[in-house]
């Protein structure tokens, strides 16, 4: 199992060799360009993503036609856990925000399992508790923080979803999108953020050179987001 190249992916690479084996021969190895929507809000979801590199956004789109993060996957996680578990209707729409590659697989092999497999469907149990942790606590956030602290949480956010990686292909303009917020104050922010030393930015590239001063920027969303996702993600015993 451990030579698979789907088990670049946490999740898979944490599966009883039994259940692994009942998702290998269906799994896809598949790119994720940038900005590809793999399923819409309201549609129904036909596969479900395990990326091994890059991140996915989970987004809700407005009547406006703005659209609102409300959670991040990576390769940690699934995007379509919820069409094993309680139905294929999807209530966000999922899209590549930072390009990478994964594993897919048609969601009704995967509700299979989930079916068989007590084990399994915990796992994705656990995984979706984080998708509900993100979206609440994005909420409570963006009606609470100031631009700066949702701006370096999601920095950090995102540097922990590409394990550690400092560097970060990202625009001002999808930053803006994503944090609901207009490009223009996020470019003002990202300045102030360069200016104290904690990020350098060109066009469609962040680094960030500061990791403790952008945790002192952050607002209390990160630390609960982090240490969540490490309580509910930690390898459970297997039966």
């Amino acid at each position: 199992m451990a030579q698979s190249p789907h088990t670049s992916n946490l999740l898979l690479a944490s599966l009883p060799a039994a259940d692994f084996a009942v998702l290998q021969p269906h799994l896809k190895f598949v790119e994720l360009p940038q900005e590809m929507v793999l399923f819409e809000m309201g549609g129904n979801i036909d596969r479900v993503y395990f990326p091994h590199s890059g991140i996915i956004s989970l987004v809700v789109d407005l009547a406006s036609g703005e659209m609102i993060e409300v959670a991040m996957v990576g390769r940690e996680s699934l995007a379509g856990s919820s069409s094993a578990l309680d139905g294929s209707i999807s209530l966000n729409k999922a899209v590549v925000q930072i390009a990478g590659a994964g594993s897919m697989i048609d969601s009704h092999r995967l509700r299979s399992l989930a079916d068989a497999s007590t084990f399994f469907r915990a796992t994705l149990v656990r995984h979706e508790q984080l998708i509900t942790l993100q979206a609440q606590q994005s909420a409570a956030c963006n009606a609470t923080h100031t631009l700066e602290a949702r701006l370096s949480r999601r920095l950090l956010r995102c540097r922990d979803l590409q394990a550690g990686d400092d560097d970060l292909p990202l625009t001002q303009e999808f930053l803006a999108e994503m944090l609901g917020a207009r490009r223009t104050s996020v470019s003002v922010i990202a300045n102030t953020l360069q200016q104290a030393g904690f990020i350098r930015y060109r066009r469609g590239h962040i680094r960030i050179l500061d990791v403790d001063g952008l945790r002192e920027s952050a607002c209390e969303c990160y630390e609960t987001v982090r240490s969540n996702a490490a309580r509910l993600l930690e390898p459970q015993p297997r039966s």
